[in-house]
């Protein structure tokens, strides 16, 4: 039987209490030795002499959200974790706020490491998630990932 995709999205920042709290769950469980955390941040860049106050996250949520169970099942084929945790914001996130947080946990350090860093590769490159980025001018434009 597949398991069915987990819902990544949170509407807004994801807050540091979500992030604390992720954390907190895993003290229990004792097989685990290591974990990674990424967490990505809204940047105040610089468009055009305006700063960037906040983007706009908009999906294909279906789409997104079964590109990122399989691009999940994927790493978990990859690496020996004993688990992961994707979470993406939807919506308006403003600046210093976090949109993106990825939590993987393995016996070792190599493994969390080393998947942590190639699922968000996979997410930034593979995921239909737009950003419009909402400028201190009042300005909109596309944001692009690198």
């Amino acid at each position: 039987m597949k398991k069915a995709p987990k819902n990544i999205f949170k509407q807004g920042a994801i807050s540091p209490n979500t992030i604390a709290e992720s954390i907190a769950h895993h003290s229990t469980k004792t097989d685990i030795g290591a974990h990674s955390i990424f967490l990505g941040q809204v940047r105040a860049d610089k468009k055009d002499n305006a700063t960037v106050v906040a983007i706009e996250y908009t999906a294909y949520e279906e789409m997104a959200l079964e590109k990122a169970h399989e691009i999940r099942e994927a790493i978990f084929e990859k690496y020996a974790l004993t688990c992961m945790h994707i979470y993406h914001s939807l919506g308006t996130v403003k600046s210093g706020e976090i949109s993106l947080f990825v939590f993987t946990s393995s016996k070792h350090r190599k493994d969390a490491i080393d998947a942590c860093e190639e699922t968000v590769e996979l997410l930034k490159k593979e995921l239909p998630v737009w950003g419009k980025e909402i400028l201190n001018n009042n300005n909109i434009t596309w944001k692009s990932n690198s």
